[in-house]
């Protein structure tokens, strides 16, 4: 596969014309179609399955407790300072592991492990150390496994940070947001610009390989020169990823939101203007353009991968390791086979019911048809490698003489002609390849393979700018 090459480039009316609500595609079908009708059979059959092929594992543990509430976050969350809350959902944490280890070939082998939340350093060292121990009890790591973990800065000082490295973590994540104090009032979350700096040092000192911030753009008060000295401010951290996020205003389906006053955020035309400053400063710093909203220095693994065309994407986000299966530990955590997803209850209180009922804690869940898998490869190509090669997806999936990819996906032509004509993509014979245009739209370009979405178009999915 040709080398994936990472320029992109901003086109305001056409980023205006596509602006509108499309799934993340961290998995298709999208996770608003996992349903409660769902058999929990169905999840230890697919797991089954998966021993026997030993695809490699991906673990994540929610840790939903937070101090207090952020008012941009839409995360499954538990506010409280009730420290002892936290020793009580470890009990079932474990319990939880215990049941799903009980159905894993004990050979398979973890390649990739992240803590997130909510806020994971929420716990005591003691309780993270539990929990580590846990894990360690009933799974094993390969030596070069990918362990991360997100943290909030404020709850953090550098003896943590050190007994997290020791433990095995190797990467970390932390949010920022965004540098002005003004913003930072409006949005409940203060942290003084000493303190970060001051956590980026004591995590380079600690030795963690990588280390992701994450910032918002369409936040209360934010204007293009504001934010420019947010961008230069995150440049000086040096941190080897960037997540830049458009904040999605939807107070109906995220109460706390309604904290935020709404007659303070950008407008639609400042909004593009941020995004178009933060993408150039960016890239004119040396980052590379990933995809979505994610950057990463060139040196990073991520940006290896995708330059080699061996990016991959699950419920995570990117990553740079090999197609494995994600099994999702805690309130509302998602585990991804093969052919089935499923979610775990949303609220403690049934999450805790049904492993006190001896049962798996799933509250919803799907089993994906072949035509879903086939679609999913496809989306995924496209959210990884910004390319299809059709000949690739007919060999992997023997669609036959008779029905080649453009005959298997005809009612996608239209659309695509349209995106073609639009300089979105370029259409050949041989392979449909996201131009530079293109790349900042890479989930409607995705949507165009999605067969549920017309039915099923939720206002839940944030827009595409």
């Amino acid at each position: 596969m040709p080398l994936v090459q990472s320029t992109v480039q901003f086109d305001a009316p056409l980023l205006q014309k596509y602006d509108q609500p499309v799934p993340r595609y961290t998995s298709y079908p999208p996770a608003t179609e996992l349903r409660a009708n769902f058999d929990p059979i169905d999840f230890r059959a697919a797991l089954a399955v998966s021993n026997y092929q030993t695809k490699p594992l991906s673990l994540y543990c929610h840790i939903p407790f937070c101090d207090s509430a952020c008012y941009f976050c839409g995360c499954n969350t538990v506010i409280t300072q009730h420290k002892p809350a936290a020793e009580t959902y470890l009990d079932y944490l474990v319990r939880h592991l215990e049941q799903v280890a009980a159905l894993v070939d004990g050979d398979r082998r973890v390649q990739q492990m992240h803590w997130g939340g909510g806020t994971p350093n929420f716990l005591t060292l003691a309780q993270i150390e539990r929990l580590w121990t846990a894990i360690q009890d009933h799974f094993s790591f390969d030596a070069d496994a990918e362990i991360s973990i997100e943290v909030n800065p404020k709850a953090l000082d550098q003896s943590y940070l050190n007994r997290l490295r020791s433990l095995g973590f190797n990467r970390l994540s932390f949010g920022i947001q965004d540098f002005n104090p003004k913003v930072q009032e409006a949005v409940n979350r203060v942290q003084p610009e000493s303190m970060l700096f001051e956590v980026m040092d004591w995590s380079r000192a600690a030795g963690f390989s990588s280390i992701n911030v994450d910032l918002i753009y369409g936040l209360p008060f934010q204007t293009l020169e504001s934010y420019r000295h947010t961008i230069h401010k995150t440049l000086q951290l040096n941190p080897d990823r960037i997540a830049v996020f458009n904040f999605a205003y939807v107070p109906s389906l995220v109460p706390v939101q309604r904290h935020l006053p709404q007659s303070e955020m950008p407008s639609p035309s400042e909004k593009l203007a941020i995004l178009q400053m933060t993408i150039e400063e960016l890239t004119q710093a040396g980052y590379q353009y990933i995809g979505m909203d994610h950057f990463a220095k060139p040196n990073d693994e991520l940006a290896i991968a995708q330059r080699q065309g061996q990016l991959h994407r699950n419920f995570q986000g990117y990553t740079t390791r090999p197609e494995s299966d994600l099994l999702g530990f805690g309130m509302t955590s998602i585990s991804m086979l093969n052919d089935v997803y499923v979610q775990n209850h949303k609220r403690l209180k049934s999450f805790y019911q049904a492993i006190d009922s001896h049962q798996l804690p799933i509250e919803k869940g799907v089993t994906l048809s072949q035509a879903d898998i086939i679609r999913r490869t496809v989306i995924m190509e496209l959210m990884c490698q910004f390319q299809i090669i059709p000949a690739d997806i007919e060999e992997k999936y023997h669609l036959g003489f008779d029905l080649d990819f453009e005959s298997y996906f005809s009612q996608a032509q239209p659309a695509l002609q349209q995106l073609a004509a639009d300089g979105l993509i370029q259409l050949s014979p041989n392979a449909l390849k996201v131009t530079p245009v293109g790349r900042l739209l890479i989930r409607n370009i995705a949507a165009v393979f999605d067969t549920y979405l017309e039915k099923n178009r939720k206002p839940t999915f944030s827009r595409s700018i």
